[in-house]
């Protein structure tokens, strides 16, 4: 078994990962609830907690061209606060926050799946975490290049929504163009941050990638910047079509838009829904995966992992042990429960990353890929805002 993975990954593929990533099935969800809170300004919502994550995305940019390595935001911590125990940690916990969100978000899409097909959920569930799973150790590039597909049929479907948002007639709440409420922007800006997390997975690909130092910052800023756009033209689409007060209180935004702009049902979304939850599954196998395998070259009692199919260049132990980690969280976990705290794991990494960085930028200033120090000071304050916020939400 090789230590090694193979440098297959492009610029394309990395970037149509990280928009794959961020581009859940949250957006289905989530632009009702930020439209509650910020009224018809949701899509500057958007814009301002794209402008939030900004400060976050270019720290890991510079920090994916100083340590290349798997083990991603590990290694920074690591390297930056000098501390292989707490890396090790920060680690586990990435891997295990992958684990659950996969466990849910699969949870979730066999329930869509069963609504347009007649199966058993139990089977379904097995076989879909199996399957993937099974693309997952067959090789990176073919995990990849489904996740694209899964990413364009993802996209597509919210062309439509677009579509059929531009079609219908303005309602009373557009029309009106009442003031901008900041304090409500701002809430909805908070809420909109969590749409775009899952661009600190990118990193996790780095040893897969090809020349990492010009391709990995240019995937993840491309990623935000897509993602960001997106965002804001849904949103834009949806309280142009819907009244606020629908909006607020659906758990299905989009398919009031899809019904406003074409009258029709909108049970399409359903198996745009399943595309969009199999695509999360797989991402997240493939990133913990190999966050494992980075971990392995760091800690001896995880060395196991550190070994990669000569075949396939794939961390073939570390991905069966997640893809099997996940099929039990599906099948046993309150994966619901468990789901809502990983954001606040994932927003405690941001901090402590930023906070890494902001050491090592002082030690060594030279990197291929710099950001000034005001960046990682703006991720820390903003991040650990944003933590606080999601912890007084959750009590």
């Amino acid at each position: 078994m090789a230590e090694h993975l193979k440098r297959r990954i492009g610029l394309g593929l990395l970037t149509a990962y990280g928009v794959g990533v961020m581009i859940g099935a949250g957006i289905y969800v989530l632009v009702g609830a930020v439209a509650a809170d910020a009224g018809i300004w949701a899509p500057l919502a958007f814009l301002v907690a794209g402008l939030i994550a900004t400060p976050t995305a270019l720290s890991y940019s510079e920090f994916s061209t100083r340590i290349p390595e798997a083990a991603g935001e590990a290694a920074y911590v690591g390297k930056g606060l000098n501390s292989q125990v707490l890396a090790v940690v920060i680690g586990l916990a990435i891997v295990a926050a992958g684990t659950v969100s996969a466990a849910a978000v699969l949870r979730g899409g066999v329930g869509y799946l069963t609504l347009v097909v007649d199966v058993p959920y139990v089977a379904a569930l097995v076989a879909i975490a199996l399957l993937l799973t099974g693309v997952a150790v067959f090789g990176v590039m073919e995990s990849l290049a489904l996740a694209a597909i899964f990413t364009v049929i993802e996209l597509v479907g919210l062309g439509l929504v677009v579509w059929a948002g531009t079609a219908a007639e303005p309602v009373a709440d557009w029309i009106t163009q009442p003031e901008i409420v900041w304090s409500g922007v701002g809430a909805g800006a908070v809420l909109a941050f969590f749409a775009f997390i899952g661009f600190e997975d990118i990193v996790n690909m780095a040893e897969e990638v090809s020349e990492p130092e010009r391709t990995m910052p240019r995937a993840i800023l491309i990623a935000l910047v897509v993602t960001t756009i997106i965002y804001a033209v849904v949103a834009w689409v949806t309280v142009r079509a819907v009244p606020l007060d629908a909006l607020g209180s659906s758990e299905r935004p989009l398919a009031l838009v899809w019904q406003a702009g074409t009258g029709g049902d909108a049970k399409f979304l359903s198996t745009i829904a399943v595309f969009a939850a199999l695509n999360g599954v797989l991402a997240q196998i493939v990133m913990a995966s190999r966050v494992l395998f980075g971990l392995g070259k760091r800690n001896p009692s995880l060395a196991i992992f550190h070994r990669a199919n000569p075949r396939t260049g794939t961390p073939v132990l570390a991905t069966v042990l997640v893809g099997g980690m996940v099929l039990i969280g599906a099948l046993v976990l309150n994966v619901s429960q468990l789901a809502e705290m990983t954001s606040s794991i994932l927003l405690s990494v941001f901090v402590i990353v930023n906070l890494a960085l902001i050491f090592e930028k002082r030690r060594n200033p030279e990197a291929p890929f710099r950001v000034p120090m005001i960046v990682p000071v703006a991720g820390l304050l903003l991040a650990g805002a944003a933590l606080v916020f999601n912890i007084q939400t959750a009590l």
